[in-house]
């Protein structure tokens, strides 16, 4: 080992202090919970020796752990008390009594929060590792997962894009040979052989901290220096049961527990120095009694500590929006939508370097599928890059490059195949804010293309699916119809400090519309009114505005029908919606996402459901919406599923006649 990281040692009586430290919280945490004190635990013994890591890394490194890594996030410099408090799901704890034990998160010492569905780290690892390899820092990213973890897809997506850009990052495996009661030695992707030499792999028996030290160093130096990232599998025993809800003698055997036990990394390292005389019996005893009574100290004060308040429940969901400003785009002319979200990106990059983009086949000469990202890479070829065909990695990255300060404006090249970065979607972007009480923020846009009413689709490139999207919490939700609008929404969502899914209707792209001398910005939440009328109201967005503008001058000798395009799905402009039906008594809605749990029915509801507004409606709201059947290639089954300006006109007349 010639490296400087290499040549340092550690003080292996201090780390044998913090090992105990964190043993003795689990133990605690242990007792409490048979205590009916608290609702559940998950205990870290056995992997102790990890928390050796934390000495090779810096401030500025970042750490993505995983549940059992009590002991290095003490290392990293969490306190002992804050991990009580957050047993006892308290106010002051880290995410505010909002995350399980063990879901570790402190923004001051760069420790991402831990979520729960396994590997999920590993590809905002990634983003924060490139974002610092981008801007050109010799930060380090450690994430760790279990061995149960790498069978995981996004783990696989994680090792590749860390190989394929050469990320400064160590990837740890945490192999304790279990996924709660299943043996892993058949599952383990590393026993089986999958990764190559393409891969630097390193295997290292981890159940003392010396050889995770001596291991962890070199690759740490070498993600440092730009040599790339490493994986290193680390042999562990997991000295408990999975979980408190668990019971591993129930599935293990004696003989294995026993075995385990008698390699105890504590007390191997305890013997050794007390064998070396570095510490003598009776000053371990005093140091293990001592730190007994500091962790008993520290939960029964963390007992005492205030609890969450209900009525705190919405808060840190999102930050407040942005105040809307004029897109940078020229008025008194025609755009295509295209255009118009084109320039605003290039404008983005001309004049903050927090702008990364991110897309299946963006980069130039193709620039994306619609053309939507021409000249980006050409002009930028720092901030605009193609994603390999892999969604998961598109959404995880951003999560952590928006993390770490960047501003990604990411690509998912048709929404249809949305269905592999769910988990990141679901899972991180839009939990992130609420579950560390506002710590951690992802000003991060996700942009589509979506939706019908062209040809030749399919199943696979004619999903209009933005009710699947507004019922995630944390996430601001848009599709525009117009260029000026697109414009609009997008400058707004690439000032956002939160996440925005922007959905751009594919009929729309190209259509050449004049845009107003006068652009306005456009803000979230904020409809606009496209047609004035007084005898019945009628609300879309997207491709459907074409059918609602038809159907409404279709109408014109026997209604006033005035016509609202949403453009906002969460949040929604239910004033605007209300005031009309105020007006005119009547409501339909028209959209091309499916009928069921749908944004359509939703804005129904709310509205008849408010005693103030449900007084006002003289005929029964109507929704018109794609039945829920999938869109088929023939254009026969695309336009019998789409909804018609004929259907807009039928439910139109029927809350006139009604």
């Amino acid at each position: 080992m010639n490296s400087q990281s290499a040549q340092m040692t550690y003080n292996r009586l201090e780390l044998l202090k913090l090992m105990y430290l964190s043993r003795e919280g689990d133990r605690r945490e242990g007792v409490l919970h048979r205590q009916s004190k608290g609702w559940f635990q998950v205990a870290g013994m056995g992997h102790e020796p990890m928390a050796v890591i934390a000495q090779l890394m810096e401030e500025e490194d970042y750490l993505f752990p995983y549940y059992r890594d009590r002991a290095m996030v003490l290392a990293r410099g969490v306190s002992n008390a804050e991990l009580a408090s957050a047993y006892f799901a308290k106010r002051g704890s880290s995410s505010g009594g909002r995350q399980m034990p063990g879901h570790y998160s402190d923004r001051r010492w760069n420790v991402w929060s831990v979520p729960t569905p396994t590997g999920a780290n590993a590809l905002p690892a990634c983003g924060v590792a490139w974002a610092m390899q981008l801007q050109k820092k010799d930060n380090v990213v450690v994430a760790t997962v279990g061995d149960a973890a790498s069978r995981q897809g996004e783990f696989y997506e994680a090792v590749a894009f860390a190989v394929e850009r050469q990320l400064p990052i160590l990837l740890i495996v945490e192999d304790n040979n279990y996924g709660i009661s299943t043996n892993t030695e058949k599952f383990n992707p590393f026993k089986l052989g999958v990764f190559g030499n393409d891969v630097n792999l390193v295997h290292v028996d981890a159940r003392h901290p010396d050889r995770v030290f001596e291991s962890a160093a070199p690759a740490i130096d070498r993600a440092r220096s730009g040599g790339g990232p490493t994986v290193m599998v680390c042999e562990l025993d997991r000295l408990c049961s999975h979980t408190s809800s668990d019971d591993h003698r129930v599935y293990r055997p004696q003989d294995e527990i026993d075995a385990m036990s008698g390699r105890d990394p504590i007390l191997v390292l305890a013997n050794e120095l007390i064998e070396s005389g570095t510490l003598s019996a009776v000053e371990w005893e005093q140091t293990k009694q001592k730190i007994n009574e500091s962790v008993d100290r520290e939960y029964m004060a963390a007992e005492a500590e205030r609890d969450p308040l209900a009525e705190e429940l919405m808060d840190h969901l999102m930050d407040e929006a942005p105040t809307p400003e004029v897109p940078p785009i020229e008025g008194g002319r025609k755009w295509r939508m295209v255009d118009a979200m084109n320039a605003v990106f290039k404008h983005g990059l001309e004049t903050n370097g927090d702008y990364v983009f991110f897309g299946e086949d963006i980069e130039d000469p193709k620039g994306g599928v619609f053309g939507l990202t021409s000249g980006l890479s050409e002009n930028h070829p720092e901030r605009a890059f193609n994603a390999p065909l892999a969604e998961a990695t598109i959404a995880g990255v951003g999560v952590g490059m928006a993390c770490y300060g960047m501003r990604p404006v990411f690509e998912f090249q048709f929404v249809d195949f949305v269905g592999p970065a769910w988990n990141q979607i679901s899972q991180n972007l839009g939990t992130l804010r609420w579950r560390t009480f506002g710590d951690w923020k992802v000003p991060a846009v996700f942009y589509s293309p979506y939706g019908a009413y062209l040809p030749g689709g399919s199943l696979w490139h004619s999903q209009a699916n933005e009710s699947m999207f507004a019922h995630q919490p944390g996430m601001r939700v848009v599709v525009p119809s117009t260029p000026e609008d697109a414009a609009g929404l997008m400058w707004t969502a690439m000032h956002a400090n939160d996440p925005t899914i922007f959905l751009v209707p594919k009929h729309l792209f190209r259509q050449q519309m004049q845009v107003d001398e006068n652009i306005l910005p456009v803000g979230f939440g904020e409809a606009k009114i496209r047609r004035t009328g007084e005898d019945v109201t009628l609300v879309a967005w997207g491709n459907c505005i074409e059918q609602a503008l038809a159907a409404a001058e279709t109408m014109a000798d026997e209604a006033s029908v005035e016509v609202i395009d949403l453009r906002s799905i969460i949040p929604w402009d239910k004033e605007t919606i209300a005031d009309s039906v105020e007006k005119t008594g009547r409501l339909v809605v028209v959209h091309e996402d499916g009928r069921a749990c749908s944004v359509g029915q939703m804005i129904i509801s709310e509205l008849t459901g408010d005693p103030d507004c449900f007084c006002n409606f003289v005929s029964a709201p109507q929704l018109v919406a794609k039945p829920d059947v999938h869109i088929g290639y023939n254009p026969i089954y695309e336009y019998a599923a789409l909804p018609s300006t004929d259907e807009v006109v039928d439910a139109i007349r029927l809350t006139i006649e009604d």
